[in-house]
Parts: C-alpha cells; sequence; structure tokens
C-alpha cells in the first residue's frame, strides 16, 4: 500500500497509471518507428522529450476526465467517449504548445499513428485491468471485528470500490450480520465469545483485523489480538481504517480519544509561513492578471439587475474571529429580506440570470481574493460559515467548532470531494472532509486540493 496524504492506495493503482504512462510513451516511439524506420535512434533525447511531453499531456487530460475513476468508466461506451473527449483535449493543449513552441513540435503523421495506437493500448489496458478487479487479484486480505455502524460503513465503501485494494474474508461478530449481503466472498462468523480470532486469520490469509465493535468495554478480546499483533498481524481500529479508506472521518462515530491520541493536527510555524506566502503570493498575481476579467464580471452584474455589485456579509473566521467576505451579487438585492438567513439551495429563484454563471463556474468567490491577502482567508480550507448556522450547527453536530482552529477557504477538501449541500446532514458529511483535511493538512494537499478544484470548475460540479 502507498501512503498518500494518510490515504492507503494499492500499488497496483499507482502501477496502473504509470503502465498506462508507459503506453502512451511507447505509442508515440512505436508511430515514428512505423513513419521513420531505421532513419532515428530509439533513444534519440529530442523524441524522449516530445514523448514524455505527450505523455504528461494526455494523462492530465484523462485525470481532467474522470477516466481514473473507474466508477464512472465502469461501461466500454462511458469509457471510449471519455477517452475520446480527453484525447481531443490533448489535441487541443499540444497544438497551442507547438504554436508557442514549435521546437516541441512532431509530424503530423507521427500524431495521427501515435493518436490510433493510443486509443488501443488504452482500451486493452483497461480491460485487462478491470478483469483484474472483477476477479479480486492482488486484494490484501482483511478480517473486520465487530457489527457496528462504522463496521458497516467500511464493509460498504470496500464492497463499492473495486480498486480500493481489499477484500473482506471474514466478518466476526457477536450480533450477525442481519440487513446487509456479505457477498459469496466474505464468511460471516456469529460467535458470543471473540475467540480463535488468529487461527481464523491465517485459515483466510488475513493479515489485518479492523476492531470496529459496537461496545468495546467489556467485550475488546485484549489477549487474541495481542497473540495477532506477535505473530505479525496489523490490528487497526475501525475509525483509523474508515480514515485511510474513505479521506474522511465520521464524527458520528469517533470520540474525543481517538482524536487525541491519533496521529496529525501538526501546525508548525514553518507550515503556516509556507501556507501564508503562497496566498500571498497566488493572490496578488491572480488580482493582477484577472482585474480585466473581473472588471467586465462587474459591469455585467450591474447591468443584469438592480443593486450592488458586490455582495459583502459577516462570516465565522480562525478563532471565532468575525470578519466581512466578499462576493460578486449574484442573487436578486436584498435576497434575505423577506425570509432571513436560508441555506442557498442549487436552484434558487433568488439568483439572478448572470449569478448561475458566475456560481456555475466560481466566478463570483472572485473578490474572496482579497480576504486572502488581508489574511482572513486562505486559498484552502473549510468553507467559511454565517454564525446564525455556526450556533444552529454547533447544537447538532459534534466537533463543529473545531473547523475554527484553520482560516476558511475559498476551496477545500469537503467542496472537491462531496459537492453542493444544504442541509445539516450535508453539512455532517462536510465536516467528515473538514477534519480529516485539518488532521492532515500538508502543502501537497492544498496544491492537489487546487488542482481538483480546477477540475471541478471545469465540468461545474460540487460547491
Amino acid at each position: 500500500m502507498l501512503r498518500i496524504f494518510k490515504q492507503y492506495y494499492p500499488i497496483r493503482n499507482a502501477l496502473f497509471v504509470f503502465g498506462e504512462g508507459i503506453a502512451i510513451f511507447t505509442s508515440v516511439i512505436i508511430a515514428t518507428r512505423l513513419l521513420l524506420g531505421e532513419s532515428f535512434g530509439i533513444f534519440e533525447y529530442t523524441l524522449l522529450l516530445k514523448a514524455l511531453l505527450i505523455t504528461i499531456t494526455c494523462q492530465v487530460c484523462l485525470f481532467y476526465n474522470d477516466l481514473y475513476d473507474l466508477k464512472i468508466t465502469d461501461t466500454l461506451t462511458e469509457l471510449s467517449i471519455r477517452l475520446l473527449q480527453a484525447l481531443g483535449a490533448s489535441a487541443i493543449i499540444l497544438a497551442l504548445i507547438y504554436f508557442t513552441f514549435p521546437v516541441c513540435m512532431i509530424t503530423e503523421g507521427i500524431f495521427i499513428i501515435s493518436t490510433a495506437i493510443v486509443i488501443i493500448m488504452i482500451v486493452s489496458w483497461r480491460i485487462g485491468y478491470t478483469k483484474i478487479l472483477n476477479r479480486g487479484l492482488f486484494n490484501q486480505k482483511i478480517m473486520l471485528l465487530g457489527s457496528s455502524d462504522i463496521a458497516r460503513e467500511i464493509f460498504a465503501q470496500v464492497t463499492d470500490k473495486k480498486d480500493c485494494g481489499y477484500q473482506i474474508t471474514d466478518i466476526v461478530t457477536r450480533h450477525g450480520w442481519d440487513g446487509q449481503k456479505a457477498g459469496q466472498r466474505t464468511n460471516v462468523i456469529r460467535q458470543e465469545v471473540y475467540e480463535n480470532i488468529c487461527e481464523l486469520a491465517h485459515q483466510s490469509g488475513v493479515r489485518k483485523i479492523i476492531v470496529a465493535l459496537k461496545e468495546k468495554r467489556g467485550f475488546l478480546p485484549v489477549k487474541e489480538l495481542l497473540n495477532c499483533r506477535v505473530q505479525g498481524i496489523e490490528i487497526l481500529e475501525g475509525n483509523t481504517f474508515y480514515e485511510m479508506l474513505t479521506g474522511k472521518l465520521t464524527v458520528e462515530s469517533i470520540n474525543p480519544s481517538w482524536l487525541i491520541y491519533s496521529e496529525g493536527f501538526h501546525k508548525s510555524k514553518a507550515r503556516r509561513l509556507i501556507k501564508r506566502t503562497t496566498d500571498l503570493i497566488v493572490a496578488f498575481l491572480m488580482l493582477i492578471v484577472l482585474a480585466p476579467f473581473i472588471a467586465v464580471v462587474a459591469l455585467i452584474i450591474k447591468l443584469d439587475s438592480k443593486g450592488p455589485v458586490l455582495f459583502s456579509q459577516e462570516r465565522v473566521g480562525e478563532n471565532r474571529k468575525p470578519y466581512m467576505v466578499h462576493k460578486f451579487r449574484s442573487m436578486v438585492s436584498d435576497a434575505e429580506a423577506m425570509t432571513g438567513p436560508v441555506w442557498a439551495q442549487d436552484n434558487d429563484s433568488r439568483i439572478t440570470r448572470v449569478g448561475h454563471f458566475i456560481r456555475k463556474w466560481r466566478v463570483d468567490e472572485l473578490p474572496q481574493l482579497w480576504n486572502v491577502l488581508k489574511g482572513e482567508m486562505s486559498f484552502v480550507g473549510p468553507r467559511p460559515e454565517r454564525e446564525h448556522f455556526v450556533k444552529e450547527l454547533e447544537a447538532i453536530i459534534p466537533y463543529y467548532g473545531e473547523r475554527f482552529t484553520v482560516k476558511p477557504g475559498l476551496t477545500g477538501w469537503a467542496q472537491v470531494s462531496y459537492g453542493y449541500g444544504a442541509s445539516v446532514e450535508d453539512a455532517i458529511e462536510k465536516l467528515n472532509y473538514d477534519l480529516f483535511y485539518i488532521k492532515n493538512m500538508s502543502t501537497l494537499m492544498d496544491f492537489m486540493i487546487i488542482a481538483k478544484t480546477v477540475k471541478t470548475v471545469i465540468f461545474g460540479h460540487g460547491r
């Protein structure tokens, strides 16, 4: 397993992405060889660099067309459509690069032939990989101890995500597994006393046991688990495994002691300095570069409907310090005059014609660059919320106040992972992602979130 931002990914997933890159790279070499024959050297320096440029461009476009989300591309039709879209986008990007830097160009014939070979190789590679997933080859076998809510969540996640790299071979529980099918590959063992766990694990080839009991006090098989541990079997608490598996916490299952003793929540001065410096530089450059665009948007908003161009509203910031957030107005003026504070809905009747556009493409968020410059916000962090809703949600949702230990952000892990939400249930789910970010925040994770935000904006999903 590879550990990236506290999540674990099967090595085969990394090999899948790397192997696809090799396939694209090799396609260019093969196409060049077919056209030029013996007149070029396979290890010619410039050719390798050109092939690498094509490979990187293609894989970025594959990522932005969700071709590395196997739940989306689970049919040949969907795979074909998205693959053609990705290669079309690659061709446009490469054409722009070639126009700007002619030295990077390859001949038209090589490009056409290599594209045809790429399609064949990628489809073949993915069909083979899908067969490996369907047969569960190279999955790590795990045992699930207990039938708590978190146990069922873990089971659902492993079952639903074919490429997670795990296979639950055994579920050992005192309460049975009613109301949820375990599947043909999973053996449900019901016993009043948790015994012979190591023997069961060895019989099934299990090297990892997930402890997800409803009640540990008086029922935790300490001796059995200790015996398994000294025999080399990894023991993980259910919430810890769920965090690694999903990239989020579950506030309804974790307790304060788990948060206290778990890894994370590192907020060193160096990390804060890097984050603040990055925020300042990027926000300043964006305001300069986008100034003409911002002026045009302001004019269109003014012409579209009555009211101010900017919408300012008090939000709760880091350490609960209130500040005024600034956005382009996307609703009619005084939208809450009759209703009072309410959550904005996805298709809210108060949204103006221009508002629909600027909200979809996140243009309404641009004035918050000023909040970033002032140090009231960061590029990445939890979504800023109003005091009215903060009081309401804190009374309902455990650990909601922990969001205010970091600066709110223009974008965040919750926004790119969950999407639009306008209910208490959505607020709980977004908090699960926000807490994961606060617990595991890093500079590299911020860059990954920004990359995903660009993808979200392009395809108009999330909020």
